[in-house]
């Protein structure tokens, strides 16, 4: 079957709540974006549920829906997806963590990302955790700035495991959000995480950096069995993501990853380098999938204005240069992973405000992007993997 070639603009965090500061709009509302309100006003529209209560509210839970993943039978943990991102194979016996480097001050946990210190300030830590704790069965890697992995080898570790996001905790005691088991045969392995939380500020003091001051290791499994979007849906993929998260969900779903160059997850990425590398990726992929991180950094950091500015040149350098540049009967859609309000800066479950445009698909009466606008929209209040059966239906 031949499918039309379709690409996903993803604003990772991008969906939030009215707030007064706003005279009761959002920022996506407020925000400058014609080129998501093209999308809405010549497509159709609808709300979009990614992070059913069943699962965690992370960004891997929400993008594996977004990309029609099954999730009881195919949710793994983050902590595998970001080693098969920065290019880890893992054996069966092998756990992998997700492992922040944070702000930690006076018992309290201050800053998940740690001040974003730098590749090589993070690359310093990361040995310096080897250094302290690293050997034969636990190694730790470095990822992209603040995100890296914690890599558990052998039988005496476990993944009944739970654990707390961190970016849901700023101005939480440490001690009140501890991993905690959930069988009797992971008590080792919390004791060990528990240790690591403990003693990794000692580690990381001789750092040159005021804010990188600890770790959190969240979200760890074993590989799992995702089914590739060729086998589901027979097409060809490609992903486009500053993030080891997105990227590795897109490996296992037999997506190529286009790396490019400048991309950082944050609000100084290559804009236009993405776009240019999204139109070039459809001359030979079925679907692009094109993720932008910074959206929900700023997010996090309860940062209004940075966060319109963000939006708007997701559209303007991203969105609208690749509009001008590929043929109106490319198929596009638009939409968050999942909300995170700036007054919380942390996500939540609301469904996201969804625009899609396809070739021959007559447009609702939706003129615009944004929350409240596409809960109007003909497509409806979609869930599970209703978005990817209606960009490619059986």
């Amino acid at each position: 079957m031949i499918h039309p070639k379709t690409i996903i603009f993803l604003g990772d965090g991008m969906a939030d709540e009215p707030l007064a500061e706003l005279d009761g709009m959002t920022p996506l509302q407020r925000a400058n974006t014609p080129g998501m309100d093209s999308i809405a006003r010549d497509g159709r529209a609808g709300t979009l549920l990614t992070l059913p209560d069943e699962f965690p509210t992370g960004s891997e839970v929400a993008n594996m829906s977004i990309l029609g993943c099954d999730l009881p039978s195919e949710y793994c943990g983050r902590g595998p997806l970001e080693a098969a991102g920065a290019g880890i194979t893992l054996s069966p016996e092998d756990i992998a963590f997700r492992l922040n480097l944070v702000t930690i001050e006076d018992g309290i946990l201050k800053d998940y990302s740690g001040g974003h210190p730098s590749a090589a300030l993070a690359d310093d830590a990361v040995a310096a955790m080897n250094r302290s704790f690293g050997n034969e069965a636990i190694r730790f890697c470095p990822g992209v700035s603040y995100r890296t992995l914690l890599l558990l080898s052998g039988a005496g570790f476990s993944t009944m495991v739970a654990t707390e996001k961190p970016d849901d905790h700023h101005g939480d005691h440490i001690d009140d959000i501890l991993p905690v088991a959930t069988e009797a045969q992971a008590a080792a392995t919390v004791e060990f995480l528990r240790r690591l939380i403990r003693e990794a500020p000692e580690v990381l003091r001789e750092l040159p950096s005021d804010t990188l001051s600890g770790v959190w290791p969240w979200s760890g499994g074993r590989s799992g069995s995702l089914k590739q979007l060729s086998q589901k849906y027979g097409i060809t993929g490609a992903v486009i993501s500053a993030v080891d998260v997105i990227v590795g969900l897109g490996k296992c779903l037999g997506m190529h990853h286009i790396p490019v160059a400048g991309a950082t997850g944050y609000v100084d990425t290559n804009y236009e380098g993405k776009a240019d590398a999204a139109v070039s990726a459809l001359e030979s992929h079925d679907l692009v999938y094109l993720h932008v991180e910074a959206i929900d950094e700023v997010s996090h950091a309860q940062d209004l204005n940075l966060k319109i500015k963000t939006i708007e040149q997701f559209d303007s350098r991203i969105i609208q240069r690749v509009l001008a540049a590929v043929d109106s009967k490319v198929n596009v859609a638009v939409l968050p992973d999942h909300p995170v309000p700036v007054s919380l800066g942390k996500h939540t479950r609301t469904a996201v405000p969804v625009a899609v445009r396809m070739n021959g698909c007559p447009p609702d009466s939706v003129q615009s992007y944004h929350e409240s606008a596409c809960e109007s929209g003909e497509l409806g209040h979609m869930k599970g993997d209703d978005l990817m059966r209606l960009l490619f239906p059986h």
